[in-house]
């Protein structure tokens, strides 16, 4: 069997804070790998990749969109498949699941921003994935850039091994090319559209600070590679750039090192190297070895190698429903998949046929005839199918680690305007939260209102742009709520008896159990980590008491319960249940009866087990002028604002501080008027914390219409 050589594929994604340049960076990927043959622009709204046209008019990449390209280097063709994925944090699911799937990152800074709060949480999501990457300094022609600034703060930040391989010719205007540190070379693009560059030595005003930055890089390199490190204390002039490529390669991958290089891709300098870099130092497939899962059958774990030879895995990490068909991006871990072979779904484990298989760039498809391991492509033909769905070989099943989403921390009610608009609803929001799991339906029982959550006010905002413009559903809006969570602090003992007997039947069943907060090791395991449950359930009644086979209900039972908690009807973050004895009808003993049993119990005993209510709060990054600082604190006090740092960053004033979801509805439109304009602010979901009780009753009592606290 023919089939591709790994050696030559790189899986890459493109990732950072809002505004920083990621969409313009792919767009001159494109044009200089060929794909292209003019530069889009996110201003003008001409890009490939921002294809949507909400993206188009807001100027911001919403959805993450995937491409393939081919890369010349050391005379091989290297195979790029690439995500380009949003920069705000309302839209991280996106960049959450294309790293689940990816081998390698280009990490982008904006050369006066630095690291920004969506930098941080990108940094964290790709350790979380063990993701190598390779840092690239955006905008080095922008008014206040500053390179060694920012390799400063990656450093400090993330803990992170960073040292600048290119060291920059000029900052801002007089930006004009980089220096390659390992060849010790000026690079100098030659045109406006940047496609070609010459080399020419060292401007001599630069001689000293390059050999500073290349003797830093050599040190840094030598600690981590032993022959290396002898070369260096006996002849460092006898180390070749092909032997420091190694080790820069060898311990980036290792995430031990992590490269920096610099440029402005509005400008178009800097991307050649740049994807010089990422063939060089970033890994193939097959450098990243096999993909270990769970066989369901065995509950023994199994390793699929990245070989056409293996049985065929793969995770589904996206899918997007268009008028036509169900697109569901996958990649491919091992095996071959022909179009029209039936898979396994490890979830569901029913065999599926798959009618296409697609070559994607954007939101144009190619159609191909088959897929192997190392390739992230689109199928469709798949029914039942959800994010994190792990497909197989049908003989050969293996369920991989799933993608863990967050939970959505705010909601808004919605209601149809018209009677065809409510028929239309319901379907058009499965599609909705089919699309994307970090967006939640609802139905309020108490209100009869329909309830949409998700992760800030610009995710619900093009949520119901989708609505309108795609799904052709008008709809009235409330205000924004916050999603609260309940917790119970206390363990209480309870014995609930049902005994009922209605039509001639007779339902009995009797639990005794305690109920309370989750242990810690609970906390810790991956089990409640990943979402797979949030219910730490202890059974030590004996099996004449209770049969085992009504364990499942009695569990089931108190489960269902969570989603509504005892105070407000919001979900439960976490529980312990431990069943000590109980009774059980051996004349009769029904399921039902068991889990009924078990919902009674939760209402009854959950009221005497410290149950708090617990609000969000964001991690909120302001950045203002001096002079301004003084009314935001006021202002952050007012809203329970809890200032944790403030520092001064390119001549502004970055205030770090956390504060209540609740208190931060239309924040950035009211800190624009109190500074006339001059700070912004961003933010993104930090913790979960107990509300004050003065504020608890007033929100339970909106639910119940009586406090629950006296």
């Amino acid at each position: 069997m023919k089939t591709n050589d790994l050696s030559l594929t790189r899986n890459i994604g493109i990732a950072a804070h809002i505004d920083a340049g990621k969409t313009t960076t792919t767009e001159r990927i494109l044009y200089y790998t060929g794909i292209t043959h003019k530069i889009g622009e996110v201003h003008t709204g001409n890009t490939e990749m921002d294809h949507m046209q909400m993206e188009r008019e807001r100027g911001i990449t919403i959805t993450a969109a995937a491409t393939k390209t081919l890369w010349t280097y050391n005379n091989q063709k290297i195979t790029l498949n690439i995500i380009d994925t949003p920069g705000h944090v309302d839209f991280t699911v996106e960049v959450e699941r294309s790293l689940r799937v990816l081998d390698g990152m280009i990490a982008l800074f904006d050369a006066k921003g630095g690291v920004e709060p969506q930098s941080e949480t990108v940094w964290r999501q790709a350790n979380r994935y063990s993701v190598p990457r390779i840092a690239f300094v955006n905008k080095m022609d922008r008014q206040g850039a500053d390179f060694e600034d920012v390799v400063a703060q990656i450093r400090e930040r993330f803990q992170a091994n960073a040292y600048p391989i290119q060291w920059p010719i000029g900052e801002e205007e007089e930006f004009s090319g980089v220096i390659d540190l390992l060849q010790m070379k000026a690079l100098i693009w030659d045109d406006d559209e940047g496609k070609s560059y010459h080399t020419e030595a060292i401007p001599d005003d630069l001689q000293e600070e390059a050999s500073a930055a290349r003797d830093a890089l050599m040190e840094a390199l030598a600690e981590l590679d032993d022959d290396l490190l002898d070369k260096y204390f006996s002849d460092p002039e006898s180390i070749s750039i092909e032997e420091l490529k190694a080790v820069i390669r060898k311990s980036t991958i290792s995430l031990d090192f992590v490269p920096v290089m610099c440029g402005s891709a509005y400008k178009n300098k800097g991307i050649q190297p740049l994807l010089d870099a990422v063939c060089a130092y970033l890994p193939s497939p097959l450098y990243i070895g096999g993909v270990t899962g769970e066989n369901p059958y065995t509950q023994k774990n199994e390793t699929r190698e990245p070989s056409a030879e293996e049985p065929f895995s793969a995770l589904a990490f996206k899918i997007v429903l268009d008028d036509h068909a169900k697109l569901v991006f996958i990649r491919v871990y091992s095996g071959v998949l022909q179009e029209g072979k039936a898979i396994l779904n490890n979830r569901t484990n029913k065999k599926e046929r798959l009618s296409r298989l697609y070559q994607v760039h954007a939101d144009k498809k190619k159609a191909i005839s088959k897929v192997e391991a190392g390739d992230i492509v689109a199928v469709v033909g798949l029914r039942d199918i959800r994010t994190g769905d792990t497909l197989t070989d049908v003989k050969n099943p293996i369920l991989l680690a799933p993608i863990v989403f967050p939970e959505p921390v705010i909601g808004i009610a919605i209601e149809p305007r018209t009677q065809q608009g409510l028929e239309k609803l319901s379907s058009s929001l499965d599609k909705l939260a089919e699309e994307d799991p970090t967006f939640k339906v609802t139905f309020n029982e108490e209100t009869a209102q329909t309830i949409i959550s998700g992760m800030g006010e610009l995710h619900l905002e093009v949520i119901l742009s989708k609505l309108k413009e795609e799904h052709r559903v008008e709809v009235n809006q409330g205000a924004p709520q916050v999603n609260y969570k309940e917790r119970l602090t206390a363990t209480y003992r309870h014995r609930e008896t049902l005994d009922l007997r209605a039509g001639g039947g007779h339902l009995f069943a009797e639990l005794d159990f305690e109920i309370g907060p989750a242990d810690e090791v609970f906390l810790k395991s991956d089990e409640y980590k990943t979402g797979k449950t949030k219910l730490q359930f202890v059974n030590i009644c004996p099996k004449e008491k209770i049969p085992n086979q009504f364990i499942s209900f009695i569990k089931k039972g108190f489960e269902q319960m969570m989603f509504n908690g005892i105070l407000a009807g919001n979900e439960i973050q976490h529980m312990k249940v431990k069943l000590i004895d109980g009774k059980h009808d051996p004349d009769n003993a029904q399921a039902a009866a068991f889990e009924v049993c078990a919902r009674n119990g939760f209402r009854a005993a959950a009221k005497e087990a410290g149950a708090v209510l617990l609000e969000p709060y964001m991690k909120l990054v302001i950045v203002s002028p001096e002079e301004h600082v003084g009314t935001i604190m006021s202002d952050l006090n007012r809203r329970r604002g809890l200032p944790k740092s403030q520092e001064l960053r390119s001549g502004a004033t970055h205030i770090n501080a956390d504060s209540p979801l609740s208190e931060l509805f239309g924040y950035v439109s009211d800190l624009r008027t109190l500074t006339a304009g001059r700070a912004s602010a961003t933010m993104e979901f930090s913790h979960y914390a107990i509300v004050p009780e003065n504020l608890a009753k007033v929100i339970v009592d909106k639910y119940t219409g009586v406090y629950w606290m006296e």
